[in-house]
């Protein structure tokens, strides 16, 4: 990252001192690791907020303080646009992210019903059985491309499973995640149209399902959000294309992110696995502090008023990036924060998001997290990157990884 010039497009209110130039889908140092990309923008006497005339122009919480301040109080910070460039978020149609409180509360209390705790914990055997089969297939040949083999696999086959949704339509719809979380252009104009195009896509697939489930009693977690009511009604048709589309999107492209960093890392400290496979309770409490070093989204929330925060003048309409990886590795917030601490307590982090707006899939993924290294750990208890891995990291609003290469010795 470096301080940018002044340009013809930074706005009168942005202070020359606060410009730096930083490119959310093409960070600095990418090649290093996502995460640590990130990490260079918290370098030594960066401020809380600076402005970057990247994707259109928009401020970046820089701070784990103001990242935690910005998502918690959506009077300031609304949800009316949270995609960037600003261009590309007001083609983004879904429920209810797009949404404020008090219009926000019942859609969130529909997406909640489908994934509320008792419902994740009524579908863990079912989980359990896909992670279980998946390892017992990879454990026999002692290597695998984790990505590829498993991560891109296991939360896609829970979450179709949940949704009731045919395995073969999986392709299609993570080619349209792809299209909204890191849309490809060389404009904010081209960005949008990509991003659009993804929406509209989802909302295609989305809409004959919603129309036959729509007075149906199934268990699935579409025909229990369609069939939820909003103010004592019926959720409208076209509150529920947002809603289901909101599903299938989070569930296709977040945790499936997650699971490749988080390997990665356990590959390369082998203490730590051994540490994890040693002791059940502490596996099983390390959900937390795996989410902490390892969050991959960057969304963004616009100034809903003019105001001046963290010594700033914020206009009406700006954007401001919140890239939780820079409150979950802030120093100031978590002590040596590229290390996985089982022991750390507290843990600070907006991995979930915060607010009216904290993910509502939290307890899925938490689950995913651990059953994914409870089955691994029983048949591949030690594993390595194989010589020569070299990860391909992507950045957006929600990071990627590719290409990571496994190797163990099976079990005779």
């Amino acid at each position: 990252m470096d301080t940018a010039p002044a340009t013809d497009q930074r706005p009168p209110h942005i202070p020359a001192d606060r410009v730096y130039d930083v490119d959310m889908y093409a960070l600095d140092g990418i090649e290093e690791g996502y995460h640590e990309a990130w990490k260079r923008v918290q370098k030594p006497g960066v401020p809380d907020m600076i402005w970057t005339p990247r994707t259109g122009g928009h401020w970046i919480a820089t701070s784990g303080d103001a990242v935690r301040e910005i998502y918690a109080d959506p009077s300031r910070f609304s949800s009316e646009n949270i995609w960037l460039p600003k261009e590309a978020g007001e083609k983004y149609e879904m429920v209810p992210t797009r949404m404020d409180p008090p219009e926000h509360t019942p859609y969130r209390k529909a997406l909640d019903k489908g994934l509320s705790l008792a419902q994740i914990r009524h579908v863990e055997d079912r989980v359990r059985v896909i992670a279980t089969e998946l390892v017992a297939e990879m454990a026999p040949r002692g290597q695998c491309e984790f990505s590829a083999d498993y991560a891109r696999v296991f939360p896609v086959r829970v979450f179709m499973a949940l949704a009731d949704l045919p395995m073969e339509d999986v392709p299609y719809l993570s080619r349209l995640a792809v299209q909204m979380t890191r849309p490809e252009g060389n404009t904010p104009e081209e960005q949008a149209a990509t991003l659009e195009a993804g929406n509209k896509g989802f909302f295609a697939y989305v809409d004959p399902i919603i129309r036959a489930r729509r007075g149906k009693s199934g268990d699935d977690m579409i025909t229990i959000m369609v069939n939820s009511e909003v103010n004592g009604q019926p959720i409208d048709h076209d509150k529920a294309l947002g809603l289901i589309s909101l599903l299938l999107l989070a569930g296709l492209d977040t945790v499936v992110n997650f699971l490749s960093f988080m390997m990665i890392y356990l590959a390369r400290h082998p203490e730590l696995v051994a540490e994890l496979r040693s002791d059940e309770l502490k596996l099983k409490r390390s959900a937390e502090e795996m989410f902490r070093r390892f969050p991959v989204v960057s969304e963004a929330r616009m100034v809903a008023k003019d105001q001046v925060f963290r010594g700033v003048e914020l206009k009406h309409g700006d954007m401001i990036l919140l890239p939780t990886a820079l409150h979950g590795l802030d120093d100031r917030e978590n002590a040596d924060p590229f290390k996985v601490d089982l022991d750390r307590r507290p843990i600070s982090h907006s991995t979930f998001g915060g607010g009216p707006h904290r993910c509502a899939g939290l307890h899925l993924a938490r689950m995913e997290a651990i059953v994914t290294l409870e089955e691994w750990f029983k048949l591949i208890p030690e594993f390595s990157l194989a010589d020569g891995a070299a990860p391909i990291y992507h950045s957006g609003i929600v990071a990627a990884v590719d290409n990571v290469p496994l190797v163990w010795t099976p079990k005779s």
